[in-house]
């Protein structure tokens, strides 16, 4: 009797888990590749323009995130030194060039917003 409660408590927590994770992924941020790109051709009302913007910022905080974490794990790496991180590359290089990867992509993903942004500007007159 014990065993079948708590198999039904842990089914229970499962397909809560399902739905929450369901939930999150059903956001409109979470496009796959052929529906952004399917967006991009189609766009030509101030409401398109303005999603596909919201969709960029969206990306550009997500990757100006990962450049935080990037860069505090940089700062980890780089006060590690040791044998191992004599080679080339040493592990704060590989942690660099991320950093550098995800700023440069936070900055083309708020380059991409801002024109969207001006052309709902211009499609809205």
């Amino acid at each position: 009797m014990r065993f079948r409660l708590l198999f039904a408590c842990a089914l229970l927590a499962c397909a809560a888990a399902s739905l929450a994770a369901r939930a999150e992924s059903a956001s409109p941020a979470s496009l796959s590749h052929g529906d952004l790109k399917k967006m991009m051709r189609e766009a030509h009302t101030s409401e398109d323009y303005l999603t596909l913007a919201s969709y960029f910022r969206w990306r550009q905080q997500q990757f100006a995130q990962q450049a935080h974490e990037e860069l505090v794990f940089w700062a980890q790496r780089s006060s590690n030194v040791s044998l191992q991180a004599a080679k080339y590359p040493r592990p704060a290089d590989s942690s660099k060039n991320r950093y550098d990867y995800f700023q440069y992509e936070a900055q083309k993903m708020s380059q991409r917003a801002s024109n969207y942004e001006a052309l709902s500007g211009s499609a809205s007159r």
